[in-house]
Formats: structure tokens, C-alpha cells, sequence
């Protein structure tokens, strides 16, 4: 008999592959500049709710100059998760993060009831990049935000509204909505930050075929998801964070989903084990 489970057993290698498209419309001459970029990555899950993940950029076409031509790393990240008895969840990472940081950060959440949640995040960063050379700051810029989440079950949507400050030392508060659906999630947000000032746009995740893998030791598959976010403005500098995952996205969420049955957690997984597979 096949078995499906959300989770696999004891250590396991995710090899995986997605990509990224990145444009921007801010010359006259022309109506886009286009990025892609191929985004192959590891997770290793050694035990204990410890993983080790990486992710390299291998750019493929670049209209956005000398800077972003490189094959480079974009993450390397040591993580551990923790919660006390389903009712308070941290996670807390370190290694090298997106957006060219690199430093520590903790995430937490405090699911209050089936409809509110409270989260937060903090971190220590600085600098790092391997676009041209090697190029790194102290570790010594502050970020943080928190929030609180409202989810309707009846309608699968969850409303979030958090504020802080970011990654470019700008604060700003932000209102989501978003909206799951089997295997996607749409959302739309407006923020207001005291560099960007107004801004607003969406954002979807859609979570990428096969929904059904199987138990092996080490699993070669596509990345979980693709996400797409579009701003109004295009700031690239305004209530902006790093990514600590390298298929971060606010489907999933933070947190290991067999332990936090909350919000989307609570609907059926996107992808399923099935047990007893060729390991």
C-alpha cells in the first residue's frame, strides 16, 4: 500500500532548480530591460530540524549591465527551528542571505487562535557581494519587523499588516491580502515607507508540478515555486528584507508545516510523499 505523508524520513538532499525574471521600464529608449537568471540549489536537512541550503545564480540573459553577468553565489544559510508544545515557533538562521547580506536573523510566530497569529523578525547584517569581486562591510545594520496576521478558513485569506525597518535603514508599515487557491497564491499589498513613501502592487506563487515525489535519500526535482511580485514605483530601496531560504515565499511560510497548522498549513499540502519509494 502506498502511504502519502507531507513529511520524509530521517536526513535527506533536495537538489532543485528554478529561475528568476527581473524587468524595469526607467529608460525612454526602450520599453524593458530584461534579467533572467537559472537559480540551481541544495537543501540539506541533517536532523533535528537543522538544514543546510545554497543557492548559486547563473545569469542567461542580462540587460542590466556588467554587474549581474557573473555566475555567483546567492545563498549559503545554517538554520535550526524550534517550538514549544504547537504554540510558539523560531527559527533562526545565519550564513550568507538575498539582497547581497549576510549575518544573523531570527523569525518567530505565536499562532494566538485558528484566526491570529503574531510574528517577528530581527536581524544583524552587513554587506556582502560576489557580483564583481569580493566585497563585504561589517556586520553591523539592524532590521527588523513584526506583524499580525488575521486568516478567514471559510475563504482561505489571510490579512497581514506589519511594519518595521528594513534593509536600507528606511521604515515603513505594509497591508496584504492574499488569497490561496490549490497550488497558487495571489496577493495584493500597499505600503507606505518614509524613502519610498506610497507604494502598492501584487504578487503571486505559484507552487511548481510534481505535487507527488517519492521517499529518497537524495531527491533531484524543480524548485517548490515560482514568485512574482510587482511595484507600482519599481523601489527597489523602500521596506525591502532579505530572504534567508532560497524558495522563500509567503505560501509556505517560515516554518516546518507538520508543526504549524495554521493559515494556509491548514489546507491540503501542495506536495506529498509517498513513502516506501526507491531510496
Amino acid at each position: 500500500m502506498t502511504i502519502l505523508s507531507q513529511e520524509m524520513p530521517g536526513p535527506k538532499v533536495e537538489i532543485f532548480a528554478g529561475a528568476e525574471l527581473h524587468y524595469r521600464d526607467i529608460f525612454y529608449t526602450k520599453m524593458y530591460d530584461v534579467l533572467v537568471n537559472l537559480t540551481p540549489g541544495v537543501k540539506w536537512h541533517i536532523g533535528d530540524r537543522w538544514q543546510l541550503a545554497g543557492q548559486v545564480i547563473v545569469p542567461v540573459y542580462n540587460d542590466y549591465g556588467d554587474r549581474y553577468k557573473k555566475v555567483r553565489l546567492n545563498l549559503a544559510v545554517l538554520s535550526k527551528e524550534w517550538n514549544w508544545s504547537g504554540s510558539q515557533f523560531l527559527k533562526v538562521s545565519g550564513g550568507l542571505f538575498g539582497r547581497e547580506r549576510y549575518g544573523l536573523d531570527a523569525k518567530w510566530m505565536y499562532p494566538v487562535n485558528r484566526w491570529l497569529a503574531l510574528d517577528a523578525q530581527v536581524g544583524l547584517t552587513g554587506f556582502c557581494s560576489m557580483a564583481v569581486d569580493w566585497e563585504c562591510s561589517k556586520m553591523k545594520r539592524v532590521t527588523g519587523q513584526i506583524g499580525m496576521n488575521v486568516y478567514l478558513e471559510k475563504v482561505n485569506t489571510k490579512l497581514r499588516l506589519h511594519g518595521g525597518r528594513y534593509l536600507y535603514e528606511d521604515y515603513g508599515v505594509m497591508a496584504e491580502v492574499m488569497r490561496h487557491f490549490k497550488h497558487c497564491t495571489v496577493g495584493v499589498y500597499a505600503q507606505y515607507s518614509n524613502k519610498g513613501k506610497e507604494d502598492g502592487g501584487f504578487k503571486v506563487v505559484m507552487m511548481i508540478p510534481p505535487y507527488k515525489r517519492k521517499a529518497r535519500k537524495v531527491m533531484v526535482r524543480p524548485a517548490s515555486n515560482f514568485r512574482l511580485t510587482y511595484d507600482i514605483h519599481g523601489l527597489p530601496y523602500a521596506a525591502k528584507m532579505y530572504t534567508t531560504d532560497p524558495e522563500e515565499n509567503e505560501r509556505e511560510g517560515n516554518f516546518d508545516r507538520n508543526l504549524l497548522q495554521w493559515g494556509a498549513n491548514r489546507m491540503a499540502p501542495d506536495f506529498t510523499i509517498k513513502k516506501g519509494g526507491r531510496r
